[in-house]
């Protein structure tokens, strides 16, 4: 009757000639609409991605004030603890060394990792709006790659300087000079920005479905791959490769320099030698276990489990929560960056009056 009706409308003919088709199944001209419905569909999937929902931690409203205030504190004291490192180093002149040269570095890489994810993460909180567009995400993974990835080298590298340093202490400021510093946190960041860039690059060659729901607080690469609506192997061999060179290469560099660290102490005749050389060493092997244990438990959790909840925690651990605790490790066991940081706070109380009072 549909048909019909249509069908005496003399304007209208063709609209029922394609409605019958779409509802009858009819090859032809309503075949030939249908095709061109379905192809937008699919280049709609390839363009229309503008934008991606974050889940977060929790949907829970009664919580998400706490977790604002939470996260907020967590990322002031990872900014100020850090800054606070900068400045000590950089101002005081017994700390113009290649330990606390790389140690600034970290510092600065720190503040860049935690800011690259929870202020946007704060942001959305605030406004209980999920959403965050297509290339504040890619750039989002740009940039967590590049920092994650020079927080890796740096440990490695600061754990070669320790090695030089008790292996070699005669030996030390010819080794480890300034221009051969620079060269290390150079081929470092350049090897991040590559690396961090062909995973760019990768990704852009996928799809997405409108309104892709990424179950985290922030586009991490392989929650990126797992919502892909394509095929993205290429994407997770490179993804996988990069992780197990990379990986390998800082965990065996840390491992051997401190195994010849050890058998360097061991073979040192007064026991305050040892304790003196081995507490060197302390507050990065700290940061180190902090680290690399919070990381392998993102990959061991994410593998062994089908929830994402466990290994959105330990990214929580990685992400936010050592970059806030490494400061107060080299403050609290390193004297001299006590001291540094104490004399940072006389100068600037003798040129500003009220920072006694604070």
């Amino acid at each position: 009757m549909h048909v019909g009706f249509l069908c005496k409308e003399g304007g209208k003919e063709q609209a029922s000639v394609t409605t019958a088709g779409q509802s009858l199944g009819i090859t032809g001209r309503a075949g030939t609409v249908r095709r061109r419905y379905t192809s937008y569909m699919g280049a709609e999937n390839r363009t229309g991605a503008s934008h991606f929902l974050l889940l977060g931690l929790s949907d829970d409203p009664i919580l998400q004030p706490l977790l604002f205030a939470l996260f907020l504190a967590m990322y002031l004291i990872t900014v100020v603890g850090n800054v606070l490192i900068i400045a000590a180093a950089s101002s005081d002149s017994h700390l113009r060394t290649p330990m606390y040269f790389f140690l600034s570095n970290l510092s600065f890489i720190d503040i860049w990792l935690t800011s690259s994810t929870v202020p946007k993460m704060l942001v959305n909180i605030q406004t209980k709006d999920k959403g965050i567009s297509y290339i504040q995400c890619l750039t989002q993974v740009y940039f967590f790659n590049i920092f994650l990835g020079m927080d890796s080298f740096l440990l490695t590298v600061m754990a070669f300087d320790r090695f030089v340093a008790i292996c070699y202490p005669l030996k030390y400021t010819v080794i480890m000079n300034p221009e051969f510093c620079c060269h290390l946190l150079l081929v470092s960041w350049v090897i991040m920005f590559w690396v961090s860039l062909i995973h760019i690059l990768l990704l852009k060659q996928l799809t997405f479905s409108i309104g892709t729901e990424i179950p985290h607080f922030f586009c991490e690469l392989s929650e990126m791959l797992k919502v892909a609506s394509s095929d993205s192997l290429i994407n997770n061999i490179f993804l996988y490769v990069m992780t197990a060179v990379l990986g390998v290469f800082s965990v065996t560099g840390i491992l051997f320099s401190y195994f010849l660290i050890i058998s360097s102490i061991l073979r040192m005749s007064s026991s305050v030698s040892r304790y003196k050389a081995f507490s060197t060493c302390g507050s990065h092997l700290c940061v180190v276990s902090l680290f690399y244990g919070t990381g392998f438990g993102v990959y061991l959790s994410s593998s062994t489990t089908l929830s994402t909840q466990s290994s959105t925690v330990a990214s929580v651990m990685y992400n936010v929560v050592t970059p806030m605790l490494n400061p107060f490790i080299y403050s609290l066991r390193n004297n001299e960056v006590k001291g540094a940081t104490a004399r940072l706070f006389s100068r600037a109380a003798s040129c500003h009056p009220w920072i006694i009072d604070l």
